[in-house]
């Protein structure tokens, strides 16, 4: 694309910036326009449940970019402008305060935390974890001594129950899982993360379902069948779901919650690319699409839009990984992140790994304090690799 035309980027967060980052570093002279829902520069949110809610980081510290960036790569970021429409026909994306013609688009709308389905579930003073509202809303109402229930065993939850049990909370966790994590990771890490968590004064109660919360006494009462927890405070931390809605009224191919893409991020409309939660691409090495909703492949999803945007060649073929630190313990892993059905469990001490196998095949590797079986299992994961021998 030349100077005189327009890349527009649906969503301010890590996936809508590292595409415009690369659509630039690649040599894009279009004239690039960032579209952001919320009032906030991109910010790391990994933090949010870490350092930042803890009160080890400062506000200052989470943007991802100077706001110097945007002028210097002459990157039109547009704050508080959610969009209504993408128009594939006619090349507009439609906001409040009018119409937006472009030449590429790229989709990053990301995800939105789950509510519970159950009475009570709706309360807008139930609180969820998503942006540095959320984070800055728990740190108000969360002080030492006050009584939070953390509804939900996933990453979310875990880093957040202990983070506010080490700020002197008195944290419950409820969970219909029998462990923490049981489901994605095993029993044994399951195990692992639940005695980090008690190490911080988490109490707990497993393999339990929220019947109905109600609202009492300044604060709430969190019904799991045979018994009542009251609280001051709950946090769902109940899983996201993409938000797909933008991209399939615009006529976008979507299957299993994503929007279809090849290995380059293409959705089924010419100019059009998803990236982040929302983007279900091909893997060039897995050889499937998958679904994922990590911190840096969000990242690598829009620096391979941005690079075949600005003409470059790039495609996705790395398995998908995070980190996850649970107090002051830090678990790494890779994964296709579509299931396993056998699992090799290795300890020495405090240290531990994971190598998950599907079909005798390994299709992940968790490590926790050690990095050397961490950092090989990505290549190992994607040169597909027997799970033993």
């Amino acid at each position: 694309m030349n100077r005189d035309q327009r890349l527009v980027i649906v969503g301010g967060g890590p996936a809508g910036l590292s595409a415009a980052e690369a659509y630039r570093e690649s040599g894009g002279r279009a004239g690039v326009v960032i579209l952001a829902a919320e009032d906030s520069h991109p910010y790391q949110r990994p933090p949010l449940t870490k350092e930042y809610l803890r009160g080890e980081m400062n506000r200052e510290e989470l943007p991802m970019r100077p706001a110097e960036w945007f002028e210097e790569n002459e990157v039109d970021l547009q704050l508080t402008t959610p969009v209504e429409s993408v128009g594939t026909v006619r090349r507009v994306v439609r906001t409040g305060s009018g119409e937006l013609a472009y030449d590429a688009c790229v989709i990053a709308t990301g995800s939105e935390p789950i509510r519970l389905p159950v009475p009570g579930g709706d309360d807008p003073e139930i609180l969820t974890m998503r942006t540095v509202a959320d984070s800055n809303r728990l740190q108000e109402l969360v002080t030492s001594g006050s009584r939070l229930v953390v509804v939900g065993s996933g990453f979310i939850g875990c880093e957040a129950a202990a983070s506010l049990a080490i700020r002197g909370a008195r944290v419950t966790l409820v969970s219909m899982e029998a462990a923490p994590q049981k489901e994605r990771l095993g029993e044994k890490v399951g195990g692992r993360i639940r005695s980090w968590l008690r190490g911080y004064g988490v109490d707990f109660r497993l393999g339990v379902s929220v019947e109905r919360i109600d609202r009492r006494s300044g604060g709430f009462v969190v019904d799991i069948g045979d018994e009542e927890i009251k609280t001051d405070v709950v946090l769902f931390g109940t899983g996201v779901k993409a938000r797909v809605g933008l991209a399939e009224t615009a006529g976008l191919e979507t299957r299993d919650g994503g929007v279809v893409c090849d290995s380059s991020m293409r959705t089924s409309e010419p100019g059009v690319f998803a990236v982040g939660d929302i983007a279900l691409p091909f893997n060039e090495a897995a050889g499937r699409h998958l679904r994922v909703e990590h911190w840096g492949d969000a990242l690598e999803h829009g620096r391979i839009a941005g690079t075949v945007i600005a003409g470059g060649a790039a495609a996705w073929s790395m398995a998908p990984g995070f980190w996850s630190t649970i107090g002051e313990r830090t678990l790494k892993y890779w994964a296709w992140g579509d299931g396993w059905d056998d699992l090799i469990f290795d300890a020495a001490g405090e240290s531990f790994t994971v190598r998950y196998g599907k079909d005798g095949v390994l299709v992940g590797v968790l490590a926790h304090g050690a990095d050397d079986i961490y950092e090989e299992g990505r290549e190992k994961i994607e040169a597909g690799d027997p799970l033993r021998g």
